[in-house]
């Protein structure tokens, strides 16, 4: 196989991947979920590790650490914002939450663009790209990057919140009814 066809295959696996996996985000964040109870623990894990290493291997370079701390808070905010905004629902079936639609377009329409834009601007290399040096992130992608994880996990969070209150007054009304 010569390394335009391996290059061609790869890329497109990729895009495929990436239609793929936002096409599933996209479709999880706007419509009715059930609260699967290791999900918000496994976004609570790995999006805090990956800004930790993020930052710190962009410790050195303050135009890179800002903006993705920035995009931190930006997102706290929002994921403040999107909990406000989720409706909430206890059933016989288990737990249930709507998030708002809006928000949640509006996140993913910014990720699409990001990755649309990186695609068409060259940002993943070709197969002539050989480099001893490995690509940098830039200020604008760190920004999104730190904005989603900062959401996800202040989401995530306060699905748990949710969870964990409505466990207790499951307990506190199941202690009632045998007193």
């Amino acid at each position: 196989m010569t390394p335009q066809a391996l290059h061609a295959l790869t890329t497109t696996a990729i895009v495929v991947l990436i239609v793929w996996r936002l096409y599933s985000r996209i479709r999880r964040g706007i419509g009715r979920q059930a609260l699967h109870p290791r999900r918000p623990w496994i976004t609570l894990t790995v999006l805090p590790l990956l800004l930790i290493l993020l930052g710190v291997l962009n410790a050195a370079r303050p135009v890179l650490e800002l903006p993705l701390w920035g995009g931190a808070v930006v997102g706290v905010t929002l994921g403040l914002l999107g909990l406000r905004l989720t409706r909430f629902e206890v059933t016989s079936a288990g737990l249930f939450y709507t998030p708002s639609a809006h928000l949640g377009i509006a996140l993913s329409t910014l990720l699409i663009c990001r990755i649309a834009y990186r695609f068409v601007s060259g940002g993943f290399p070709g197969p002539a790209a050989v480099s001893s040096v490995p690509p940098t992130m830039t200020p604008l992608t760190l920004l999104l990057v730190g904005t989603l994880a900062g959401y996800y996990c202040t989401y995530a969070l306060g699905l748990l919140r949710w969870q964990a209150g409505v466990r207790r007054d499951q307990s506190a009304a199941a202690a009632t009814q045998r007193s």
